[in-house]
């Protein structure tokens, strides 16, 4: 994470939802997987895209590639500048053994990939 990105909450919730990078004379709304969700927008256009993007997207399925290059069905567990920790989609069996595996942050999208 770069050190002039500025923390963005909800202002309902104080639920972190992102971050506002700072570019030229704007802003790049960035997500919590250090994607950018925007192109260069003033501070209103980059709180509002992330306030509407919020964190329901955390919950989707994705696919994370692994060393061998095949792609595997995983669940987003935590997220955190620090990085993101996904866990192989178990499709909620209480009794399948818990695989976890550590991303780096940011996420690019040729590791993991919503589906």
């Amino acid at each position: 994470m770069d050190p002039d990105w500025i923390e963005h909450r909800r202002s309902d919730d104080r639920e972190r939802v992102g971050w506002m990078k700072p570019v030229e004379d704007g802003f790049v709304a960035i997500d919590l997987l250090g994607r950018p969700r925007t192109d260069v927008v003033d501070w209103l256009h980059a709180e509002e895209t992330l306030d509407a993007l919020g964190i329901g997207y955390l919950a989707d399925p994705y696919e994370l590639r692994l060393e061998s290059g095949d792609w595997l069905r995983v669940r987003i567990a935590e997220v955190s500048p620090a990085g993101v920790r996904v866990k192989k989609d178990d499709w909620g069996d209480m009794s399948a053994p818990q695989i976890y595996y550590e991303v780096a942050f940011p996420v690019h999208e040729d590791l993991l990939r919503s589906l």
